[in-house]
């Protein structure tokens, strides 16, 4: 009706303008959206100055849509727009109120500066900069204490914002500071059943979740749940979720039916939801495709995975980071179905993303090298690996500061590139350094530092120090053991582990113990065709055959041989020195 009246600059069509691009944006067709807003840009230049406030808020969202793109510098380039014309707004509408010429206007509000500030801070969160993060969130709290009452309901999510920064930089004593301050004034303030409640619970469940602290995680993410299928619409997003922060809990605990059962509730509301979130659906498909993928149905899990990969396109720019972790995501499931060529294909993508995008240094763009340089290993190809890549030392961590939090990630994932390699000391340097590091920031049974014990292992064990490797296979096993359920598939991971020293060592015994127990709970918990049964199988009559039982050895062979034909090709490589390895046991007999 407005756009019938007016013409297509008049200011009076701001506001349907604005309520279009919000549509859009919920759509996430964030091309209509930017386009929108350009209109919205055109009619303000040539508004009145008394209507240039208008300004901030075109600034303002300009950065959330760009933020939403994952374009961050362009996102930062005009939240900081929109704080520096909120400054000047402030100032010289202070100065004019008390000019009699100009009675009649108000003061800007300085909590819109505590608004933007926050803004800069989720992008610089985004970006990794946490610091910088903390710096700005702090900032923005302190402008609203400095103007409201200390029980105000904007107040929590100041605190809720600083609590997430600390998440992000593994100080988990700080962030649940902050987020039990969040629920503290929101119990103060709210009904018992208010929604909002819910995410102060959700907030602290996913810290005790980082934490490894699977059980109180649980315990949080129920009563989130709880309270909004009490309070909500069934159909609604958060419900959503709920489900699938519990579903993922449920996978880290290795309970994979009941975490299916809940991402597949998660992913049917999703489905539902109008307008469609193509994120939250890419989401759940990823979900639902790494619990295939963990059961061991690959050729499964790559069609969900392939559906989010259709749903991020929708809602992603190709720099997108977010685009990065679903190539990461694709590299991964081909490179379990042996398909290298397009597992590098999809690693060398996430590599080039963040190579546009992250710092030098920056820990993802770390993990993608050392993805794609593991497939070039696979594939024998050293020397494309460098010309493609660069050789490991073009990435070094000299630049970051001690007391960043994702300098553990970094020398992890260094540490695995020159391990591959086969530059072993440097390797157990690194891994050294990421195990140190870890022990400062995180409690002592947390599951990332049974990661590096598992790591540095491994190292000790390819250079021969059996004795070394297996004080720290048996300290990995001691932390699992202490944080995840008897049936959990990583300890079957930490026996095999165990018993593949044994065997190295000749304690023949002792490899089958072990063996045995890694067996005994995959077959438990693990479909019949899943190739860990296969490791096992095949690991087991290994023993047996270097013990010269050769007809044990050879049924547990067979074994492994009947589950890889089933999930390889044919004519893989896999298969043949399997085939190789029973003719020898046969010959023997």
């Amino acid at each position: 009706m407005k756009r019938k009246i007016f013409a297509e600059d008049h200011s009076s069509l701001i506001s349907i303008y604005g309520d279009m691009a919000a549509v859009f944006k919920d759509m996430g067709d964030y091309s209509k959206t930017l386009e929108i807003y350009e209109k919205v840009h055109q009619i303000l230049e040539k508004t009145p100055p008394l209507m240039q406030r208008a300004l901030t808020t075109y600034y303002n969202n300009m950065g959330v849509v760009y933020k939403h793109m994952g374009d961050y510098w362009r996102a930062l380039d005009f939240y900081e727009k929109a704080l520096q014309r909120r400054k000047t707004i402030m100032s010289s509408e202070l100065q004019s109120i008390t000019s009699p010429k100009t009675p009649s206007i108000k003061p800007y509000k300085p909590l819109s500066r505590a608004t933007t500030c926050g803004n800069i801070a989720k992008l610089h969160t985004s970006m990794g900069d946490y610091s910088e993060a903390l710096v700005l969130n702090t900032r923005a709290l302190k402008l609203k204490q400095s103007r409201l009452y200390s029980n105000h309901p904007l107040l929590p999510n100041s605190l809720d914002n600083i609590g997430t920064v600390y998440k992000a930089m593994v100080d988990y004593s700080k962030a649940l500071e902050f987020y039990e301050q969040a629920l503290k004034i929101r119990e103060a303030i709210l009904p018992s059943n208010h929604p909002s409640l819910a995410i102060s619970y959700s907030n602290i469940g996913e810290v005790y979740s980082s934490m490894g602290n699977y059980s109180k995680a649980l315990e949080f993410n129920e009563k989130a749940l709880q309270l909004r299928e009490s309070t909500l619409p069934l159909d609604h997003s958060s419900l959503a979720n709920s489900y699938n922060n519990i579903g993922t809990l449920h996978k880290d605990m290795g309970n994979y039916a009941v975490a299916f059962e809940f991402y597949q509730k998660a992913l049917e509301l999703r489905k539902t939801a109008r307008p469609l979130n193509h994120s939250n659906l890419a989401v759940s498909y990823y979900n639902i495709g790494k619990i295939y993928q963990y059961m061991g149905d690959s050729s499964i899990a790559l069609q969900y995975y392939k559906d989010s990969s259709k749903n991020f396109a929708k809602v992603l720019s190709q720099n997108h980071s977010s685009s990065a972790t679903h190539y990461d995501i694709m590299g991964s499931v081909y490179k379990n179905l042996h398909d290298y060529p397009k597992a590098l294909e999809s690693y060398t993508r996430a590599f080039k993303i963040r190579s546009k995008t992250l710092a030098p240094n920056h820990p993802s763009l770390v993990n993608s090298y050392n993805c794609a340089r593991q497939v070039y290993s696979k594939m024998h190809k050293y020397s494309k690996a460098d010309e493609f890549l660069g050789p490991p030392s073009k990435i070094n961590t000299n630049s970051l500061s001690m007391s960043h939090s994702s300098l553990a990630i970094s020398y992890n994932n260094l540490g695995v590139v020159n391990a591959n390699m086969g530059y072993r000391f440097k390797a157990l340097e690194l891994h050294k350094k990421a195990l140190r590091m870890k022990e400062k920031n995180l409690p002592s049974n947390h599951p990332d530092l049974a990661t590096s014990y598992n790591n540095i292992a491994t190292v000790y064990k390819q250079m021969g120090n059996y004795s070394e490797a297996l004080e720290c296979y048996e300290e990995a096993l001691k932390i699992r053991q202490n944080i995840l359920p008897s049936n959990h598939p990583l300890l079957a991971t930490s026996y095999s582990k165990i018993g593949a020293v044994y065997n190295a060592m000749g304690d023949y015994s002792k490899a089958l113990e072990f063996y045995g127990k890694g067996l005994e709970l995959r077959n438990n918990v693990l479909q019949p065709n899943h190739p860990s049964l296969a490791n096992s199988y095949n690991s087991i009559g290994t023993v047996y055959k270097n013990m010269d039982d050769y007809s044990k050895a050879l049924s547990f062979l067979e074994k492994a041989l009947v589950i890889q034909k089933e999930i390889l090709p044919p004519s893989h490589s896999y298969n043949q020195q399997l085939v190789d390895e029973i003719d020898y046991v046969k010959s023997h007999i």
